[in-house]
């Protein structure tokens, strides 16, 4: 499964990639988590807001630092 986080750089999206490794440890089995920042590949989501979280290619939060327990949920 590939989590990606899609954004800059800023706090919120560190906060999130650290919370998505985190959901990741906790669940269990094989991850690969991928840290997008590249404005053009974020915006080949059709995401305009970020932090965004996608599993697997699909846009599940967008603008948001989800928790570990919200993103253990979409794992």
């Amino acid at each position: 499964m590939k989590i990606q986080i899609l954004g800059t750089g800023c706090m919120k999206c560190e906060k999130l990639e650290a919370n998505a490794k985190e959901a990741a440890k906790e669940k269990g089995g094989v991850y690969e988590i991928e840290k997008v920042s590249d404005i053009k590949k974020i915006m080949e989501f059709g995401v305009m807001l970020t932090p965004a979280l996608a599993i697997d290619g699909q846009v599940k939060s967008v603008g948001k630092v989800l928790s570990v327990e919200d993103i253990k949920k979409l794992l």
